[in-house]
């Protein structure tokens, strides 16, 4: 089995452009799940103010953290600690976290992010001074097993669309929502293309990325398999589609598995 060369070898960093967003532009709402509200509650009741950052659709932010702090289960540092920040993906890329809202109170600022992983869906609070200035995407991206279709938005207009690979029955692409973690250039691994990206996803028990575990989005060298169900978890795209989604997809970008 191949693998994607490593960053030190034969692996080098694709960089997407994107905005800087400074911390002062407006907040999409002041909601959360009721999940993160009872969190906040137990520690501060209605005294702090919870804003939404992202809403993994039409307007999501991410950041690079600037120490790998503790992420804790709640926004305070007597809440029980879940994992840490890292400050590299296992291909030795920057890592990057989306900011899903935010808490505040007094001059205390707490973010609520992501924690890759399994299983998958972990969130966890972290001080906002430990991630570094905001950028912001305006897109996503959807992949849709059953009709098994990939499909990039910007806002709400389709930018990009083709047929899709995923996991056989057996070692299913996980649902949910997860982001671009990195994009990679792979040499010499004809079985994952030309280009691949690393996502926050995680197979429920292995995929064929390597280390087993990510679900990456990549190309192949078996093009007559897709659409199909052929992979071990990981999404795959023919390597003329892989090619022009790496060109216009930029890291942070939100992904929906349905």
């Amino acid at each position: 089995m191949y693998a994607l060369e490593s960053l030190s070898g034969r692996l080098r960093r694709g960089l997407g452009c994107s905005l800087v967003l400074g911390l002062s532009l407006p907040l999409l709402a002041v909601a959360a799940p009721s999940s993160s509200v009872a969190a906040i509650q137990a520690v501060q009741p209605g005294a702090g103010i919870v804003a939404t950052l992202s809403n993994l659709k039409t307007l999501s932010r991410w950041a690079y953290p600037e120490a790998a702090v503790a992420v804790h289960s709640g926004p305070t540092q007597r809440s029980r600690v879940l994992g840490h920040l890292k400050l590299l993906t296992g291909e030795g890329q920057a890592q990057p976290y989306l900011a899903l809202r935010s808490y505040s109170v007094g001059s205390s600022k707490w973010i609520l992010v992501p924690v890759p992983g399994r299983p998958n869906g972990l969130k966890g609070w972290v001080p906002a001074h430990a991630l570094g200035e905001m950028h912001v995407t305006r897109d996503h991206l959807r992949i849709d097993r059953e009709t098994l279709q990939a499909t990039l938005y910007r806002g709400a207009r389709q930018i990009w669309n083709a047929p899709a690979g995923v996991g056989r029955p057996a070692l299913p692409t996980p649902a949910g929502h997860f982001y671009v973690i990195e994009k990679l250039i792979a040499i010499g691994s004809p079985i994952y293309g030309p280009y691949a990206l690393g996502t926050s996803a995680y197979a429920p028990t292995l995929s064929e990325w390597p280390g087993g575990g990510v679900v990456g989005v990549h190309g192949t060298n078996e093009p007559q398999l897709i659409p199909g169900r052929p992979s071990h978890g990981c999404i795959r795209l023919r390597d003329a589609a892989m090619a022009r989604l790496w060109q216009i997809i930029n890291v942070g970008t939100p992904i929906e598995i349905v």
